[in-house]
């Protein structure tokens, strides 16, 4: 009897442990999520873009007439000082050669100016002449006169006569000076070139430095023959520098004289500030590395501290702030998701995640300001996946992996992910030398995969890490689907990627 009771226990014991296990089995798993705190903390919305440095006043220093150039004496560099510095020297221009047939026609025509000058000779001849025989009948007038046997007419119109044969010699002179210099010039024209002159007695017009500055550049450098308005050099002072960024025009628009900048990746160890000076009236279209037609507009700023090493043309980037605030509530972008034409998140509330739906103003790369909703130190769920419901369970993923594990990093379907992944890639592909070089000479077994993945990142993630943020920011606000813009901003080479964890 005893051991019926024993077994009637134990098969009870066993149905509860059994139905205990299918229960457990069973029972509704907390969802694993990654979380993330509302603050309350200083934000600032920015427009990034890539601009040059150049000099704000560049002159040009031209040939201002046509003629033979020397060879350039300055180099890219030197200092110049203004009226006092020789750029360059122009000499007038060789004649040109003389054929036989040109030589025949120049003696022919140095003959018949030498022939001029006879003729004009004996004009000067024959009116002399003339002067002297009306100069004799005027004093024997004169003479007659006196004695009352020529009237006062006759006197007069001797005089004139006289006058007359004066003006007649003179003007025969003239003609003998202007057939002297048409044979003077017969004769020049056939003059030749004479290369082994050595004296610099033939140069008329020496090229002076406008101000006082640095040579940026040599357009002709070595001595050839050049026209009115040829350019020689550029010239402008460095240590006066301003920058100039082609902006989208629906960014420009945000975008007034005035507006604080900060200028890195410029090669220096820290962030220069700048301050816009002009935003041009008028855009240009440029296509971009991705073959898209954009319209640009430059924007000009004005650098409030500099450092001696920038220089003209050299690359930096400028972040402009459009807007900024002391204080406000903050929610990371990659908790917000859209429910209809609203905004939503998941607020973990007692180990449950609630979805809420939410308010929100100005957005970053990073965060985006909650205007109604959310208050500071609520936890949020980032990125939720598809699978979360309202009220569920959740709970906090463990991110610390084993030391030395790889973890695979997967990006989710999700405008946001994107948006953060643009600025990612912006940060990390943004062309810097040094990061460059951190990749190339980085150790390890896949040194070539990493060349050349670093090479690809550095010739067109440039481009397209500037483009995602504006595109899927863009795609957020109209809640697009996400899977149309990966292709879009997103290189294939960068969809999925391993990443170590620290």
């Amino acid at each position: 009897m005893k051991s019926i009771w024993i077994k009637r226990v134990g098969l009870a014991l066993l149905a509860v442990a059994v139905v205990a296990g299918f229960g457990w089995a069973l029972r509704t798993r907390p969802a694993l999520v990654d979380l993330a705190e509302v603050t309350a903390a200083p934000m600032r919305v920015t427009v990034r873009e890539e601009g040059m440095t150049r000099v704000r006043d560049v002159y040009t220093v031209s040939a201002p007439i046509a003629g033979h150039l020397t060879r350039t004496v300055v180099n890219e560099g030197d200092l110049v000082r203004a009226n006092n510095t020789v750029v360059a020297a122009i000499h007038p221009l060789d004649p040109p050669l003389i054929d036989r047939r040109a030589e025949a026609e120049l003696l022919a025509s140095r003959d018949a100016a030498r022939a001029g000058v006879g003729v004009a000779e004996i004009d000067l001849q024959r009116a002399q002449s003339a002067l002297k025989l009306a100069e004799d009948e005027l004093a024997r007038t004169i003479k007659l006169f006196g004695s009352g046997f020529v009237s006062e007419s006759a006197l007069q119109r001797l005089t004139n006569e006289v006058d007359l044969q004066k003006a007649a010699v003179d003007a025969a002179k003239a003609v003998i000076g202007l057939r002297n210099a048409e044979l003077a010039n017969a004769e020049a024209r056939l003059l030749q070139p004479d290369p082994a002159d050595p004296t610099g007695e033939s140069c008329c017009v020496n090229l002076l430095a406008p101000i006082d500055g640095n040579v940026l550049s040599v357009m002709a450098r070595s001595e050839q023959a050049v026209t009115a308005g040829a350019k020689i050099a550029e010239i402008g002072n460095v240590h006066d520098l301003e920058i100039a960024v082609d902006l989208l025009s629906s960014d420009a628009v945000r975008i007034a004289p005035g507006t604080k900048a900060e200028i890195s990746d410029w090669g220096g160890d820290h962030a220069l500030h700048a301050r816009v000076r002009r935003v041009d009236p008028a855009a240009f279209t440029k296509v971009s590395a991705l073959g898209i037609e954009e319209q640009r507009v430059t924007v000009v700023l004005d650098l409030e501290d500099t450092d001696v090493r920038l220089g003209h043309g050299y690359r930096v980037f400028v972040e402009m702030t459009v807007w900024e605030c002391v204080r406000c509530i903050q929610v990371p972008i990659g908790a917000l998701f859209r429910n209809g034409d609203r905004w939503n998140v998941f607020v973990v509330d007692g180990g449950r995640a609630k979805q809420t739906e939410i308010g929100i103003g100005h957005m970053n790369d990073d965060t985006a300001e909650v205007l109604t909703g959310l208050k500071p130190g609520a936890s949020v769920v980032v990125h939720p996946s598809d699978t979360l419901v309202d009220d569920g369970l959740v709970e906090r993923r463990d991110r610390s992996p084993m030391p030395g594990k790889t973890v695979e990093w997967v990006p989710l379907c999700r405008p946001d992910r994107h948006a953060r992944r643009g600025a990612r890639m912006r940060r990390n592909c943004s062309g810097s030398d040094q990061s460059l070089a951190a990749i190339l000479h980085s150790p390890g077994p896949d040194a070539s995969k990493k060349k050349a993945e670093a090479v690809h990142c550095q010739q067109t993630i440039q481009e397209c890490s500037r483009d995602a943020s504006v595109r899927l920011h863009r795609a957020i606000r109209i809640g697009s689907d996400c899977s149309s813009s990966i292709d879009l901003v997103t290189p294939p080479k960068m969809r999925s990627r391993n990443r170590e964890w620290p």
